[in-house]
């Protein structure tokens, strides 16, 4: 297994796939992250991040039912494992530890 250590976009894609939960798929996800980072991010960039995710078993996908207005194909979901929330938990804790850790007068305001 690739290592569980997550960067920062692999990072904000789980939080999404989290957040869309069973509607997450690559064109949700591209939105939700298009909306949320305030900056464009390419589908190219989206899937091979989610597949680095599925190859460090933080992610898994299935496909959904084919669909009329997607010319008959079946969208990719993914969901986020037991590995991937341990991941989100454990950047969240550290997050919040340093931030806890930053002075008042840090900022000079």
């Amino acid at each position: 297994m690739k290592g569980t250590q997550l960067g920062e976009f692999e990072e904000v894609v789980l939080l999404s796939i989290a957040m869309l939960y069973d509607d997450a798929y690559s064109v949700a996800i591209l939105e939700a992250l298009n909306k949320r980072l305030g900056r464009p991010v390419s589908l190219g960039v989206v899937h091979r991040t989610m597949q680095r995710l599925e190859e460090k078993k933080m992610v898994k996908s299935r496909f959904g039912e084919a669909s009329a207005e997607r010319g008959g194909r079946r969208k990719r979901l993914y969901i986020i494992t037991m590995a991937g929330e341990h991941a989100l938990r454990e950047a969240r804790r550290v997050r919040n530890e340093l931030w806890d850790g930053i002075s008042e007068t840090a900022f000079g305001n």
